[in-house]
């Protein structure tokens, strides 16, 4: 299986990217960089798809074991390199759950088996940088 992925240059520094779902995205970076910040930053987005896809495998996981919850929220936070090319040398990311009487055990079971099986995003992270995890209950 492959992905394509079309990006186009739209002037200045901004770039519309595709994606096989049909949906596209704008990239851009900020003011002081030479750019409109009207986009998504290209490294940050790697944080935001490093979240999706473990949050979609959290989602799913928990959906099956019938495990409830009223909201779940990824912090996912990363540490740049000094030097060029910069990449994230650290990333953290911290599990949200909030809910009447969550399920500890059900909903670890859930994050782990992404963090450690599914999550294809997560084992190329793994690659490059050192990725901390941590799961917060928010019992209401």
């Amino acid at each position: 299986m492959s992905d394509k992925v079309v990006t186009h240059w739209k002037g200045n520094l901004q770039f519309d990217s595709d994606n096989p779902s049909g949906k596209t995205l704008l990239m851009d970076t900020s003011q002081e960089h030479g750019g409109y910040n009207s986009g998504l930053r290209p490294k940050a987005m790697m944080l935001s798809s490093l979240a999706g896809c473990s949050g979609l495998d959290v989602v799913s996981i928990l959906k099956k074991m019938k495990v409830p919850f009223s909201d779940f929220r990824i912090d996912t936070y990363g540490e740049l390199t000094d030097e060029h090319p910069k990449y994230y040398h650290t990333v953290s990311v911290e599990y949200h759950f909030y809910g009447d009487g969550l399920d500890e055990d059900k909903i670890k079971k859930a994050v782990d088996l992404s963090i450690e099986k599914y999550c294809g995003v997560m084992e190329m992270f793994r690659r490059f940088a050192e990725v901390k995890t941590s799961i917060h209950y928010h019992n209401v």
